[in-house]
């Protein structure tokens, strides 16, 4: 029987090693973060990173991609609701996830470091914008169905101008607070005819 090599993967210094990497990239961008800072941060040695990543780039991308755990995905148990109820039983979350400075930040640094590191985009579309745009054409598509839009809507430019009032609205240099960011919620989703 043959045993693996070395010392089996800390699931743990994982985790720190991705939050830290989160909190450097949001304090500094990519140009602010190293290695070096990571480990330390994450209290892990240098060689702990490089084991995992090859990259500065690599261990940002992967932190970018464990961020969207904090933004709510609707549960099961309310797919059977009407549109509008769910809407109003979701929007609390997403209100509480818009408000959140960090969100706020890290948008604000990916967008910016998007022509000089376009694999951050890459990975804040494949893991952010791409399952948020399959849900919300589920839900309009349902809204469709339920004569809530009109069946000739538009759907594709619909989620578009969702999407960017909400992302216009966030990088706005006055943030919301979650009264704030529930209100505005509401007025975008009304204006989409979901309310």
């Amino acid at each position: 029987m043959s045993r693996a090599r070395g010392r089996p993967r800390n699931p743990e210094a994982d985790r720190a090693i991705l939050q830290a990497a989160l909190e450097v990239f949001i304090e500094g961008g990519v140009e602010g973060a190293s290695i070096e800072q990571i480990a330390k941060r994450a209290g892990v040695g240098k060689l702990t990173v490089y084991r995992r990543w090859d990259s500065k780039e690599a261990v940002l991308a992967a932190a970018i991609e464990t961020a969207r755990d904090g933004i709510p995905e609707a549960p099961a148990d309310l797919a059977d609701l009407p549109v509008t109820t769910l809407v109003r039983k979701l929007l609390p979350g997403l209100a509480e996830a818009i408000a959140e400075p960090r969100l706020r930040a890290m948008i604000a640094r990916i967008f910016g470091a998007s022509v000089s590191h376009p694999e951050l985009m890459a990975t804040y579309w494949e893991n952010y914008v791409v399952p948020r745009r399959r849900n919300t054409r589920a839900l309009l598509e349902r809204a469709q169905a339920e004569g809530t839009i009109a069946a000739d809507a538009d759907l594709d430019a619909l989620i578009d101008m969702m999407v960017g009032a909400v992302l216009f609205r966030l990088v706005q240099p006055e943030p919301l607070d979650v009264a704030g960011a529930t209100a505005y919620l509401e007025s975008v989703y009304r204006q989409a005819g979901l309310l």
